[in-house]
C-alpha cells in the first residue's frame, strides 16, 4: 500500500509539471542543487528537483558541521544567506558551525519556499540528446522496488551531484584522478609524500614485525611508490563527518556493528607505540558552540578515513557504489567501537574516545549515523576552461568569475604504501591560499561541440590540486546559484548555456543576492 501512495504522489508530481513543460531539472539534492533549484524557482522557471537518495543537502546536511570556507567574505547570496539564517535560529548575526538537523531545517525552507518539486530515490540511467541538447533523461528507482523507468524532459539541466553522473551519461568530457605535475605544470599534484596526517618512522607494515611473508597488515597497499609528481587515478580518501556528543542526556554509546572485524584497525596499535597517547591525535573532535556536541573529521596517520578504498567510486556501477559506501559505513562503526572497547587499547585512551557517543537527536531515522558519504572528489568536469593550481595562487585570473573560492589546496591521503620498509600515507596536500580567488563561468559549462544545455556547478572544471580548493560547500551553493542564474538566462536568450551573457548574471546577482 504505501508503495502505491508513493508511487501515486511521484504521479501526480510529474502530472502538473507537464502542464507547464519543465524548463530546468536539476540532478541532485546538494546543498548546491536545493540552492539551484529554489533560484531556478524563484526567477519565474518550473523546476524539478531530483535526489538519487533520501535525503537532501549532502555533506551540508549529512554530517558536516564545521564550515570550510577559508575566508567568509567570498561565500555572497544565497549561501551566505543560509548561513544567515543558521545564525538566526541561534540569535546570531550568521552561524557556520552547528548540528546536521538545523542545517536540514534550514534547507528545506529553501524547498518549502520555492514550492520545489522534489522526486527522491531516482538516479539516471540514460541520457537522450539531440545534437548537443539533452533531450530527456531516464531515472530508475534506487529504492529497490520495481518501479517503471521515469522520463524526465527540460529545456535546461544542472548536474549537482558529488559524483557528476548526468554530465557522464550525457557523453561529456570530465577527469578523474590526478593530473601528472606536467600536465598544467601543477607543483602539488600527481604522487605526494609530505609530512602531514603522516605516519611516524619505524612503523612496520607486516602481519608478523619483520616478516614480509606474512603479508600486510589490512588497509596497507602493495603498489609501489611513484615519482612525486606522477599522474594516476588514484582519489582522495573519503570518511563521514560524524555528529557525536558526551552529553549523557542525549549520548548514545558506540556499539559492536555487524560484520565487525578487529583487524582492519591492528595498525592503530602499531601508531600508538610510537605517538602520543591523546584522542585528538587522531579524531579532529571540534565542540559546536550552540550545543553539547562535536564535528569530528579525520585526523592523523590512522583515523576516520578510508585510505585507498574508494578509487573504483567514480567510474563504479550503483551496486558497486553502494558496496563501497557500506564498507566505510562498518568501517567507521568498527573505528569507534575499538576505540572506545578493544581491551588492546590503552585504558586512558579508550575513555577519551569512549567518552564520546553518537548523539541520539540526529539522524534520528537512519541510527543516528550521517546520512552521507563524504564524496571530497570524484569525477571533475572538462570544461570550456580548465581551473588549476595558478588560478588558485592569483598568477592566472579568470575574467568571467561567478563566485569566489579561498579555501587552501587541500587534498586528503590517497594511499598507504610501504615506503623503505615503513608504512606511510600518501597523497596529502595541504597549501593555503593567499587571497579568494576568482570562478571562471567556463568552469561549469561542457565544451560546446559535446553539449549545449547542461551545466555543472559541483564537478567543475578543474584539476585535482585546484578541485580541492574548490570543493567546498559554501563554494558549491554559490555556483548553483549562478548555475540556475545562467540556465534562466538562456531559456530566455534561447541560447545555449556557452553563449550567456556572463556580464548579465553578475548584475542579476549583485542587484538581487537573495533572488527576492
Amino acid at each position: 500500500m504505501k508503495r502505491v501512495l508513493s508511487l501515486f504522489f511521484l504521479s501526480c508530481i510529474l502530472v502538473s509539471c507537464q502542464a507547464k513543460e519543465i524548463e530546468v531539472c536539476v540532478y541532485g539534492g546538494t546543498a548546491s542543487g536545493v540552492v539551484a533549484a529554489y533560484s531556478a524557482a524563484r526567477l519565474g522557471k518550473s523546476v524539478i528537483l531530483i535526489e538519487p537518495g533520501k535525503y537532501l543537502g549532502g555533506m551540508t546536511t549529512g554530517g558536516l558541521g564545521w564550515t570550510d570556507f577559508g575566508h567568509k567574505g567570498a561565500v555572497s547570496g544565497l549561501s551566505r544567506l543560509f548561513y544567515q539564517r543558521i545564525g538566526k535560529h541561534y540569535g546570531k548575526e550568521e552561524q557556520w558551525v552547528f548540528p546536521p538537523s538545523v542545517a536540514t531545517e534550514e534547507l528545506n525552507r529553501f524547498i518549502r519556499d520555492a514550492q520545489v518539486k522534489v522526486v527522491y530515490q531516482r538516479r539516471v540511467v540514460d541520457v537522450v540528446k539531440e545534437g548537443t541538447r539533452i533531450r530527456s533523461i531516464s531515472l530508475e528507482s534506487s529504492a529497490q522496488d520495481n518501479s517503471p523507468l521515469l522520463q524526465i524532459s527540460a529545456a535546461q539541466f544542472i548536474d549537482c551531484t558529488y559524483e557528476g553522473d548526468l554530465m557522464a551519461k550525457a557523453g561529456v568530457s570530465y577527469f578523474y584522478g590526478r593530473e601528472d605535475s606536467k600536465e598544467f605544470d601543477e607543483s602539488l599534484n600527481g604522487f605526494q609524500i609530505q609530512n602531514k596526517h603522516q605516519f611516524p618512522d619505524g612503523i612496520d607494515p607486516y602481519k608478523v614485525k619483520g616478516d614480509p611473508s606474512s603479508g600486510l597488515l589490512w588497509g596497507i597497499s602493495d603498489r609501489p611508490a611513484l615519482e612525486t609528481g606522477t599522474g594516476d587515478k588514484s582519489i582522495q580518501a573519503y570518511n563521514f563527518r560524524l555528529c557525536l556528543t558526551d552529553d549523557p542526556a542525549i549520548k548514545r554509546d558506540f556499539e559492536r556493528p555487524p560484520g565487525y572485524d578487529s583487524t582492519h584497525y591492528e595498525l592503530f596499535l602499531r601508531v600508538i607505540e610510537k605517538m602520543p597517547q591523546e584522542a585528538r591525535r587522531f579524531l579532529k573532535i571540534d565542540k559546536f558552540d550552540v550545543c553539547p556536541k562535536f564535528d569530528i573529521n579525520n585526523n592523523g596517520p590512522f583515523s576516520t578515513d578510508m585510505i585507498g578504498m574508494n578509487h573504483d567510486y567514480p567510474e563504479a556501477d550503483y551496486p558497486t557504489r553502494e558496496k563501497i559506501w557500506n564498507d566505510h559505513v562498518r568501517y567507521t562503526q568498527g573505528l569507534l567501537y575499538f576505540l572506545s572497547h578493544d581491551e588492546r587499547v590503552p585504558q586512558a585512551l579508550r575513555e577519551q574516545f569512549g567518552a564520546l557517543g553518537w548523539a541520539k537527536d540526529e539522524f534520528t531515522d537512519n541510527d543516528n549515523f550521517p546520512t552521507q558519504l563524504y564524496i571530497r572528489e570524484a569525477r571533475r568536469l572538462n570544461g570550456e576552461y580548465v581551473m588549476t593550481q595558478h588560478n588558485c595562487e592569483g598568477h592566472r585570473v579568470v575574467d568571467d568569475a561567478i563566485g569566489l573560492a579561498a579555501y587552501g589546496m587541500d587534498s586528503h591521503n590517497c594511499n598507504r604504501l610501504v615506503v623503505d620498509g615503513m608504512v606511510k600515507n600518501e597523497g596529502d596536500v595541504q597549501v593555503g591560499v593567499s587571497s579568494p580567488y576568482p570562478i571562471s563561468y567556463r568552469s561549469i559549462t561542457p565544451q560546446r561541440t559535446e553539449c549545449t544545455n547542461l551545466l555543472v556547478p559541483v564537478c567543475v572544471s578543474s584539476t585535482h590540486i585546484a578541485y580541492g580548493s574548490i570543493r567546498m560547500e559554501p563554494v558549491f551553493m554559490v555556483l548553483g546559484q549562478s548555475a540556475a542564474v545562467a540556465a534562466s538566462l538562456a531559456i530566455d536568450k534561447k541560447v545555449d548555456v556557452q553563449k550567456v551573457d556572463v556580464a548579465e548574471i553578475k548584475d542579476l546577482l549583485l542587484k538581487n543576492p537573495y533572488l527576492e
